[in-house]
């Protein structure tokens, strides 16, 4: 069969009706009939044109319809506004929304132009603004050039992302002049261009902001590149031009100059911290009565086992807590251990509140702490993240729960501690001494509590007892820096990483990725206390470990609520 004429139109495309068109003469006696006259007709008669229709005028909204002969069809203008735009609107609600590339319904997407923090603090962030272009101004590039040295984590993402940009234009076809396609380097959600400052852009900035400073000059580019895209020109569209930094006074500037500027949010894992998950849900009170189907429930061990179903569960998470408190009924505390289809199996927890059931002789004091010591406790759990406020017990109880599981289970053959150091003040200098000296001033919180969990049963085993002891759990109790982490393994390993929330993303995943066989990891931290520079709730590494493991079947997490420290404490969490 001849091929049908070359499309006399530009982006013009074969309807569906031209592409299902084999298919269709595949199904039965009579298609094959129909299909075969109309080979014959097409022998005897020529190649017939096939119907096109054009993809800017789908994408536009605009309504097209199918003639009843097959026919060359002129492309039709998209709808814009007035009395075009409401049968586009009816059209997209009965076929379904239409699928366009470009998201800015006033033409081109936005031109971002990044400053030089916003590249040292994700050297990834050239692939995150999805179909929108990038601009980068030649100080940027120069400021990045005095930035690569070092062995810093800021030297590292200059050196990560001068790498990513020699990746970028060194592509085969790469123009930098027309500008470079970022999904070249296989990063196909960049659907984008990289522009340089090639040329030198003519700006009048106020007398007020000196010249020379790298700053001013990325807002004068900035307010040059307004006024180049206002307006449409010959090949060029119109775009909003916005300012991306991460320099609080640096965006103030610019709207004082009334430029667009905006912060850099692909960082952030949660916009709100109250949005964070907190690893525990409290079932409704008439949760027991809303329970379509007969209530299954089985004994194993000392658990009871609770298949539910309802509403709930598409809600839940693997390892989530939940709890039934309703005056005059007896309680119910759970963890989920399987969902599956519709229903999901709840497991009763082991009470560490009771004598019986003390944890090196630490007893759970409320709800919460009880959910993260069956965490602690629990060997099928690899990973867990504690939050809360100070005083809430968190590293007393991975220290308990460790100690338990090292020296008593021989589950693991140590305890690795370790913080990140920031300081809340002014630093006091160098320390001297080895690695484990250089860390003891930052391990304060170990020695308070390890001094609470050597006091053994009353003293009854005296001054040589308590010294004994005391030597047992040093010996196996390593304290290591972080600096340090990056390429080791640890095998069976009870890790315990203090302070998380001062730790990056990127931090996070290489402490947490040291993991080797038979290796548990604690992450705690308050992420009301960050102390680490352009660090916030949303962006902490502690925020996005929580985030991204919840669900996991060998992971949990657990907010604790109540500060058990003093009554003094507790106060002042609440009232400072």
């Amino acid at each position: 069969m001849p091929l049908p004429p070359a499309p006399t139109k530009r982006a013009a495309l074969l309807s569906p009706d031209a592409h299902d068109a084999p298919a269709r003469s595949l199904h039965g006696k009579s298609g094959r009939r129909s299909s075969d006259r109309r080979a014959e007709e097409t022998r005897s008669s020529g190649p017939q044109p096939l119907e096109l229709f054009d993809r800017h005028a789908a994408e536009g909204g605009a309504v097209i319809e199918t003639p009843p002969l097959p026919r060359l069809k002129a492309p039709s203008p998209p709808a814009q506004g007035g009395e075009e735009s409401r049968p586009a609107t009816a059209a997209k609600a009965a076929t379904g929304p239409v699928k366009a590339k470009r998201s800015n319904t006033n033409g081109a997407a936005k031109l971002f132009v990044l400053d030089t923090n916003v590249l040292l603090h994700d050297p990834m962030c050239l692939f995150r603004f999805e179909e929108h272009d990038i601009f980068l101004p030649m100080i940027v590039l120069e400021e990045l050039d005095g930035h690569k040295k070092g062995t810093t984590e800021v030297a590292r993402n200059g050196r990560q992302t001068s790498r990513t940009l020699d990746a970028l234009a060194a592509a085969q076809g790469a123009d930098i002049g027309k500008g470079l396609k970022l999904d070249t380097t296989g990063h196909r959600e960049a659907g984008g261009k990289l522009f340089f400052q090639t040329d030198p852009l003519d700006y009048a900035l106020p007398t007020s902001l000196p010249q020379g400073k790298a700053d001013n000059q990325i807002l004068g580019v900035v307010h040059a590149l307004r006024d180049l895209y206002a307006k449409d020109s010959p090949g060029r569209a119109r775009q909003e031009v916005v300012l991306v930094s991460k320099d609080i006074n640096m965006r103030v500037k610019a709207r004082a100059l009334g430029l667009a500027a905006d912060d850099y949010q692909n960082d952030k894992t949660l916009e709100d911290g109250d949005l964070l998950y907190s690893g525990a849900l409290a079932l409704p009170a008439d949760f027991w009565t809303r329970q379509s189907k007969p209530l299954e429930s089985w004994q194993s061990g000392s658990s009871t086992f609770y298949r539910v179903s309802g509403p709930l569960v598409p809600n839940l998470y693997i390892n989530q807590f939940v709890y039934f408190e309703a005056p005059g009924e007896p309680s119910m505390y759970a963890r989920v251990t399987e969902i599956r289809d519709k229903t999901a199996v709840l497991k009763t927890l082991k009470d560490y509140g009771s004598i019986k059931n003390a944890v090196w002789g630490v007893n759970t004091r409320n709800r919460e702490q009880n959910f993260a010591m069956n965490l602690l406790m629990d060997p099928e759990v690899d990973f867990v993240t504690l939050t809360g406020t100070a005083g809430t017990g968190k590293t007393l109880m991975a220290l308990a729960s460790g100690l338990t599981q090292v020296l008593d289970d021989r589950r693991y053959t140590e305890i690795i501690m370790t913080r990140a150091t920031v300081s809340v003040g002014e630093d006091i200098g160098f320390l001297p001494g080895t690695e484990e000296e250089k860390m003891g001033p930052w391990m304060g919180a170990l020695d308070d509590n390890l001094e609470f969990l050597a006091k053994g049963d009353g003293g009854g085993a005296g001054e040589w007892g308590r010294a004994a002891t005391n030597e047992l759990i040093r010996s196996r109790i390593k304290i290591k820096s972080m600096n340090f982490m990056r390429g080791r393994t640890f095998l069976n390993k009870y890790v315990i990483i203090d302070e998380a929330q001062n730790l990056t993303p990127k931090q996070m995943k290489t402490l947490v990725t040291r993991a080797g066989p038979g290796t548990k990891i604690i992450c705690m931290g308050n992420l009301a206390q960050i102390d680490t520079p352009y660090l916030t709730e949303g962006s902490s590494g502690l925020t996005f470990a929580v985030d991204k493991f919840k669900g996991w079947p060998h992971s949990g997490h657990i907010t604790l609520a109540r500060g058990e420290r003093s009554r003094l404490a507790d106060f002042a969490s609440d009232v400072l």
